[in-house]
C-alpha cells in the first residue's frame, strides 16, 4: 500500500446534504450521455451472441474485479478515506490477481456451456482467494473473497440465460430495460420529488419515492413487453418487472453499504455521471440470478405466460 501523502482523499457527503439543482442538473446528463454509449454496446452484444456477449461478459467481470479489489484494499480514517489510487494492476497482491483468474475461469466455462463448472469455480475460487488473502495479512480478507460470488455467479448466470432455447436474447434485453428503467426512475423520482430516506445508514440519498419510481417505471417496461410479444397475459410481466425493481435496489444498497463499508463514494471514476461499473451493475448483479433462479425453477422463459 501506498503512504497517505501518495493517496487521493475522497470525502463522504453528508447524509442530508442534497446535490445543488446545476449539479444535478449536470450529474444527470453525464448520466444521459454515459447510457447513450454503454447501452448500444450492450444491446448489440445480447443482440449478436456469440462470440460478442461472452466477451463483453469477461471484460465488464474484469472491470468490476479491479475496482473491488480495490475497494477492498482501502483504509478507512474517519469520514476520509485514503485510498491508494496511483496506477497500478491491482493490488499487485496475489489475491487480487487470483481474484481475477477466478473470475474469469468461471466466466469461461459458461461461455463454452459448462454452467455448472462456472458455479462451482465461483465457490471454491472465493475460498482460494479468502485463505491466500488471509496469508497476505489481508485487512479484509471476507470481503475481498465475497467479490469472487458477487461478480462471477451473476456473470456465469447471464451467460446461461442466453443460451436458453431461443428466448435467451429476448430475456436478457427485457431484464436489462427493466434494470435500466428501475435506475432512471429511482433517479428522477428520488431527485425531483425527495422525502423520506429509504435507507440512511446504508445509502444516504437513495428515498422511498426513488424506490416507487423504480418501481413504477421497470412495471412500465414489462407492460409494453408483453405488448412486444402479444402476450395476452399482461399482469405476470408487469409483477415481475416490478418485483425485479425491488431486488435491484436491493443490489444497489449492498453496494452502497460496502463502499461506506470503506469510506469511499463510488468505485472507480471510470464511467462519467455514474462512478465506476461497479456502481452502474451493482442492480443487475442481484437481478440475473433471480431471473435465472425463477427460469430454473419454472423450467421456461420468463416471458412467456399465457
Amino acid at each position: 500500500m501506498a503512504d497517505a501523502s501518495a493517496a487521493t482523499v475522497h470525502r463522504l457527503a453528508p447524509a442530508d446534504r442534497a446535490l445543488p439543482p446545476r449539479q444535478g442538473l449536470r450529474t444527470l446528463q453525464l448520466r444521459v450521455l454515459s447510457s447513450l454509449v454503454l447501452a448500444p454496446i450492450a444491446i448489440g452484444a445480447v443482440w449478436f451472441g456469440w462470440p460478442w456477449l461472452p466477451l463483453l461478459t469477461a471484460a465488464a467481470a474484469t472491470i468490476m474485479t479491479w475496482e473491488w479489489d480495490r475497494l477492498c484494499w482501502t483504509e478507512r480514517s474517519g469520514t476520509v478515506a485514503l485510498a491508494a489510487m496511483e496506477p497500478r494492476i491491482l493490488s499487485l497482491q496475489p489475491s487480487g490477481l487470483v481474484l481475477v483468474a477466478v473470475v474469469l475461469a468461471a466466466v469461461l466455462a459458461a461461455a463454452m456451456a459448462a454452467t455448472g463448472i462456472g458455479i462451482g469455480l465461483s465457490v471454491a475460487g472465493a475460498a482460494v482467494v479468502f485463505i491466500i488473502a488471509g496469508r497476505e495479512r489481508h485487512a479484509f480478507p471476507i470481503w475481498l473473497a465475497s467479490g469472487a460470488l458477487w461478480i462471477a455467479l451473476p456473470c456465469v448466470l447471464l451467460l446461461w440465460l442466453a443460451q436458453r432455447d431461443g428466448s435467451g436474447p429476448a430475456t436478457l434485453l427485457w431484464l436489462l430495460a427493466s434494470v435500466w428503467a428501475t435506475d432512471i426512475g429511482a433517479y428522477v423520482f428520488g431527485s425531483q420529488l425527495g422525502g423520506p430516506r429509504l435507507a440512511p445508514v446504508w445509502s444516504p440519498r437513495k428515498t422511498w419515492a426513488g424506490l416507487l419510481g423504480g418501481i413504477f417505471c421497470a412495471a412500465l417496461v414489462g407492460w409494453a413487453t408483453a405488448r412486444l410479444l402479444g402476450e395476452s397475459a399482461v399482469l405476470p410481466l408487469v409483477m415481475l418487472s416490478a418485483g425485479l425493481a425491488i431486488i435491484g435496489q436491493f443490489g444497489d444498497l449492498a453496494e452502497s453499504a460496502a463502499k461506506r463499508r470503506f469510506g469511499v463514494k463510488d468505485s472507480s471514476d471510470l464511467i462519467p455521471g455514474h462512478g465506476g461499473l461497479l456502481d452502474r451493475l451493482d442492480g443487475l448483479l442481484t437481478v440475473v440470478p433471480a431471473v435465472a433462479l425463477i427460469t430454473a425453477v419454472r423450467g421456461g422463459s420468463m416471458l412467456y405466460w399465457a
